[in-house]
């Protein structure tokens, strides 16, 4: 019996648990920046501003296009090097998108920012990676803790943004020289990440399910859909919020607070989410994230007063962290071994395919949806509810139907 399958012995776990959990507080820093000015600079370089938060979202796109070959290359090299390719390729997509201020050109930004997806969609792997070699107890909590790595980073990316954003004579190429450092000194946390390479399996091994057998697993389609929704409709206001709160007359500093307070809460909760979903189960969790998003929304829409904004981003992020983990410990509960290469390329291609189209419509519901910043931010808000209902009409069918259907 290999360390890995031993079910008390977390000690592996639990030391990369710790160099995942470090990776997204330093490395994880870069998504924090660039989602505070990646909308301001594009709304600068692009000719019509309805295509503001077009970087956005070619990163989410990047992302997309990058899970389904990022899964396939870890399930056969192992995560370590994919991982490091994580990081090259949000160094290399830095400094494109520095070059493209530079110039002053749109597509080569936007070129920089669909090379950034492929690091989002590494990060995303790393909760993945935590449950690799986690005993069944253990892996809702090392799940939670590698997101509570996401606390520093909320701290350390808006906080650089204040010292780079106009430290050179072009706005924000501070910033994104500084997400090119942040790559190449962070890869080196993975040179002591210990995962094991997947085994190669044998002729007579089980094949698992098809994409399609997983995908339509009641299950997994449920948690697949309330991941979706939660990290999509998180995007959807977040892109928008440095463009609504500048827009409505306070500062980008101002901005810069708000989405701290945000990530601040979208991974504080980490801490102990894993521990909530162990004594109350995974569905409730989940559920909880759901209504905390709709309070959200309902909050944006009251006004937007500076405490607006504040609140209603601090209970989008508290949204999002019960909804997402929750949905993904139910989905690594619901597949095999075997089946995690297809299964998790699959779910983040879905997840971030929803992500994508959130952060497109972010920017067209933000600028083109009314005459002014506040009818645009109510706009984006009310977008939410079809899919909040969407999220919980599916977890209400999971727990209607027969436990051994």
């Amino acid at each position: 019996m290999t360390d890995a399958a031993l079910p008390h012995d977390d000690s592996r776990a639990k030391r990369n648990v710790a160099v995942l959990t470090a990776a997204q507080a330093f490395l994880g820093a870069q998504m924090a920046m660039i989602f505070v000015v990646g909308g301001l600079a594009g709304q600068s370089l692009a000719s019509n501003v309805c295509f503001a938060t077009l970087p956005i979202s070619l990163i989410v796109l990047g992302s997309m296009l990058a899970a389904n070959p990022l899964s396939w290359f870890m399930q056969r090299a192992g995560r370590k090097a994919g991982f490091l390719v994580g990081a090259g390729a949000g160094a290399l997509g830095a400094a494109i998108g520095a070059y493209g201020l530079y110039l002053a050109s749109f597509p080569i930004f936007l070129l920089g920012s669909l090379i950034t997806g492929v690091y989002m969609s590494a990060q995303g792997f790393y909760r993945f990676a935590a449950a690799d070699t986690a005993s069944e107890t253990f892996r809702p909590k090392a799940i939670s803790y590698v997101m509570a790595g996401g606390l520093a980073s909320a701290i350390i990316g808006p906080q650089l943004v204040k010292v780079t954003s106009q430290a050179m004579v072009i706005p924000f190429m501070g910033t994104y020289f500084a997400v090119v450092v942040l790559n190449l000194v962070g890869a080196l946390l993975f040179l002591m990440l210990d995962i094991p390479k997947p085994p190669v399996p044998s002729e007579d091994a089980p094949h698992g399910r098809t994409r399609w057998q997983l995908i339509t697993t009641p299950r997994i389609a449920v948690a697949v859909i309330c991941a979706m929704v939660s990290y999509a409709l998180m995007n959807l206001v977040m892109t928008s919020t440095p463009l609504a709160v500048v827009g409505c007359g306070f500062t980008e500093g101002n901005a810069a607070d708000i989405v701290t307070g945000h990530v601040l809460a979208m991974f504080a909760p980490s801490f102990f989410t894993g521990h909530l979903i162990v004594r109350f189960g995974v569905e409730k969790i989940v559920a909880t994230g759901l209504v905390i998003l709709a309070a959200a929304g309902a909050v944006a829409l009251q006004g937007v007063e500076i405490e607006n904004f504040f609140i209603a981003l601090i209970l989008l992020g508290l949204g999002w962290n019960f909804g997402f983990i929750g949905a993904t410990t139910m989905l690594a509960g619901a597949h095999e071994a075997h089946e995690r290469g297809r299964m998790q390329g699959l779910n983040d291609l879905l997840v971030f395919g929803g992500v994508t189209m959130a952060s497109l419509a972010s920017g067209g519901l933000m600028n083109c949806s009314g005459g002014d910043a506040q009818t645009g931010w109510m706009s984006v808000n009310l977008a939410m509810v079809p899919f909040l209902a969407l999220a919980g009409g599916a977890l209400i069918w999971l727990a209607l139907r027969p436990k051994d259907a």
